[in-house]
């Protein structure tokens, strides 16, 4: 014969265990992110996106055909597109001087200061812009919305170091070999009048 008191006991125990299980199974769901998804984050182009340094450059292109050009990397003394001052950011004007439309453009770009040595790298697929054969266009790192504007990261060397920072970009498109440019930032934080 069952006595009460054990069936109690042993529907305790079992409740206990299943309360602890269930305690573990939750606290293994909330572990960190781990790199390799926090990475993918970089790629994403909507300006409420998180934008985190890469460790590799993902651009492959091993077209020997010219036509793209940096004609323009600008990190202060920006303007919009009709020639107004703006506020600065990573501004970058690309060519084509080819004869076909470049598509699929991707930009890979890194920042290093210059007293420090610390660098960053940042990948951004610039969807949504193409440049007609013999145009020529201009994007904006600058958390903006619309064509030509991308996400960038608020808390990069450019924005904290008051040291010089330089940039090198890389700019992709199908079919067309890689171009290259380089800019600066002058020593100083922020906005500054010249």
């Amino acid at each position: 014969m069952n006595h009460p008191l054990r069936r109690r006991i042993a529907v305790a125990t079992t409740a206990g265990l299943a309360g602890l299980a269930l305690l573990a199974g939750c606290s293994t769901s909330t572990t960190p992110a781990t790199t390799a998804s926090s990475t993918s984050a970089a790629t994403a182009t909507t300006p409420t996106s998180a934008v985190l340094p890469v460790a590799t450059d993902p651009i492959v292109d091993d077209s020997t055909t010219p036509g793209l050009e940096v004609s323009q990397v600008l990190v202060e003394d920006n303007t919009d597109a009709s020639g107004a001052d703006i506020p600065d950011c990573l501004q970058v004007t690309i060519s084509n001087t080819s004869s076909q439309e470049a598509t699929g453009l991707e930009m890979y770009y890194t920042m290093t200061d210059t007293t420090t040595g610390a660098s960053e790298s940042y990948y951004q697929a610039l969807d949504g812009v193409t440049i007609p054969a013999g145009g020529t266009v201009t994007v904006w790192f600058d958390g903006g919305s619309g064509t030509g504007h991308y996400p960038e990261n608020a808390y990069s060397i450019y924005r904290s170091s008051a040291n010089e920072v330089d940039f090198t970009v890389e700019v992709a498109a199908s079919g067309l070999q890689i171009a290259m440019g380089t800019g600066a930032k002058s020593a100083g934080t922020g906005e500054q009048a010249d």
